[in-house]
């Protein structure tokens, strides 16, 4: 539904106060292997990482990282899951992932699977700071946003653009055979129609906040 990548930080909050629980998940939910942390997106949204060849899935279930989250850190893995995917070990009594060098960030791609029907915002992460974890957000976005079909993150004057791996573009080159699917065809025309209010000034999406 929709993807990209981002810097994951790792935490595990049970409510013992080691090494700065801040105490139980905002959900309400204990501490467990696949609990994730997001500043914006909806509470119980689901979705999976990758990170150097492996693979590991998570649920939002609680809010976080705080303010590494304006610094690019919009991702707090549960500490297993994080020394699953860096090859550590967890140290349950610490609370920290031993064995990589005092890592604590790692650079990871996200793919959202099922997005959650509780508060936050859907789409791009967004930081702890902006508020977004407040906002119930009843919009459908398209599967996958204009930045994430645009090669590189590039606005309007991106040469390329790369669908379902298909190359689009002068770098496609002339003799490349495209052949899109519905669903392919619905996407681009929906990326179309966002980048169009974008710049009519109108929102992709209707958003209402919560107290």
């Amino acid at each position: 539904m929709y993807r990209g990548s981002t810097t994951a930080s790792y935490f595990w909050d049970d409510g013992s106060g080691i090494n700065g629980d801040t105490g139980l998940p905002a959900s309400g939910l204990p501490m467990q292997k696949g609990l994730a942390a997001s500043p914006s997106w909806p509470l119980g949204t689901k979705g999976y990482v990758l990170y150097q060849g492996k693979k590991a899935e998570f649920f939002i279930g609680d809010r976080g990282p705080g303010i590494p989250s304006s610094k690019g850190v919009m991702l707090d893995l549960d500490g297993q899951t994080f020394a699953e995917l860096t090859g550590g070990t967890w140290n349950p009594e610490s609370l920290t992932v031993d064995g990589i060098g005092g890592i604590g960030h790692i650079q990871v791609e996200y793919v959202i699977t099922e997005w959650g029907s509780g508060p936050g915002i859907k789409g791009e992460p967004r930081p702890f700071a902006s508020g977004a974890y407040r906002v119930k957000d009843d919009s459908q976005p398209s599967p996958f946003c204009l930045s994430a079909l645009i090669g590189g993150g590039g606005g309007a004057s991106a040469e390329r653009i790369t669908l379902a791996g298909i190359t689009l573009g002068p770098a496609a080159g002339p003799e490349a055979v495209i052949a899109l699917s519905a669903l392919e065809i619905w996407m681009i025309v929906c990326a179309l129609l966002c980048a169009a209010k974008s710049v009519l000034g109108l929102p992709c999406s209707s958003r209402t906040r919560t107290a």
